[in-house]
């Protein structure tokens, strides 16, 4: 089976598009990009350019030659170390690592206007904070919520009690700071609370009228997987076009999936739902202050395969300490890393398919518009009129 591993779209495509919904404001768009990057420091290493065809507009990227030193092929794990952002720790940092690799994009990241990008930004920010402190106990068999803030109905799913905070009821659920203790629930609702939790809390200020409509949806009915994707984010690349296995711009939600047939039946190991958090790191949901690597997430999934185990009653597990100990052997060999890292860098196989692929989604997920006229958020119980699109 073949696999790409190349760039999924021409270069000269890619980064930060400003396209306006009017087009008559294509002129003041490229000016007002351009006084952004300015703002931003980043204008003596960036291109604007005129978008060509039908849709009015500009497009910002990265002057070549600071691309090949700082995100060769695009790769953007080392970009933060390359110019000694510490995000980590500073938000302005994070803020310009998330702006870089965006602009480093080899597809387009579109906007419609300049503070519909800063939005993106500070949503980005916001879900990297909130996923370096989210901890969860792991538990496939059971779900809990704080009580008071939390109800649980079997058609609504988990919904927020009427007066208390979405904001609040979210930091609770995911950080042990704010409630005390670890709740049980998959890596999966997980994300999607950490990414409500950042989107809210920049609803606050950029689109109240919004914000309360998330409010009230989520205290009328939770909205979950299909659903929650399909009202709140866009996928990115594709099998066909699959983006590059090192490409990850900070917020990011992903999966690496695991590639191994026999494994990945066990309940909680069909693969992980993560953030990419910066600096090269993803988060670690079970072990906050443990954030993986790619070669450490890779070698990780790589070894359930060799920790599956059946209990009394034949039901598949995961023996974690055998994970644990296999996956500290195998980085401290160099040349067992690379061997594993041959087979799980690769792109993944299509869905059902077990074959030669390796753990590397060739998507990523990313944050809708939230802007007043521009949002393209339309909540289920609640929604808004459809914006002015963008061709």
């Amino acid at each position: 089976m073949s696999h790409v591993q190349h760039s999924p779209s021409r270069p000269d495509l890619g980064g930060i598009h400003l396209v306006p919904t009017d087009a008559a404001q294509a002129g003041a768009a490229r000016q007002q990009l351009e006084a952004f990057l300015a703002r931003s420091r980043l204008r003596d290493i960036t291109i604007c350019t005129d978008l060509d065809g039908a849709a009015p507009g500009c497009r910002a990227s990265l002057a070549p030659a600071f691309a090949a030193q700082h995100l060769p092929d695009h790769d953007t794990t080392g970009l933060a170390q390359s110019l000694g952002l510490d995000s980590g720790v500073d938000e302005a940092a994070l803020e310009r690592e998330i702006l870089l690799a965006m602009l480093g994009s080899p597809v387009p990241f579109p906007f419609p206007s300049v503070p519909e990008l800063e939005s993106a930004i500070r949503i980005r920010r916001r879900i990297v904070q909130a996923a370096r402190k989210t901890a969860l106990a792991f538990d496939t068999e059971h779900a809990e919520r704080p009580e008071g803030y939390w109800t649980y109905d079997e058609e609504r799913g988990f919904t927020i009690l009427p007066g208390r905070s979405l904001i609040e009821g979210l930091r609770r659920a995911t950080q042990p700071e704010a409630s005390g203790q670890l709740y049980a629930f998959s890596c999966y609702r997980a994300t999607e609370y950490v990414t409500v939790l950042g989107i809210a809390q920049e609803l606050e200020q950029a689109n109240p009228a919004l914000a309360r409509d998330l409010q009230r949806q989520w205290e009328t009915r939770a909205v979950m997987s299909g659903r929650f994707h399909d009202t709140f984010l866009h996928e990115y690349g594709s099998l066909a076009e699959p983006l590059p296995q090192r490409f990850y711009v900070p917020g990011d939600r992903l999966w690496f999936r695991n590639p191994d047939s026999a494994s990945s039946d066990v309940e909680g190991y069909e693969g992980s739902w993560v953030f990419y958090l910066g600096g090269g790191l993803f988060n670690n949901f079970w072990e906050r202050d443990q954030p993986f690597t790619l070669t450490s997430k890779c070698v990780e999934i790589h070894h359930w395969q060799h920790a599956l185990r059946a209990d009394a009653q034949g039901k598949g597990y995961i023996d974690e300490e055998r994970v644990k100990t296999l996956v500290r052997q195998t980085l401290a060999d160099p040349d067992a890393t690379a061997a594993v890292l041959a087979r799980m860098m690769r792109i993944r196989d299509p869905q059902g398919v077990y074959e030669e692929g390796g753990c590397i989604d060739a998507t990523r997920e990313r944050v809708r518009w939230v802007t007043p006229g521009h949002s393209d958020i339309s909540l289920p119980d609640f929604p808004s009129p459809a914006p002015t699109s963008v061709a």
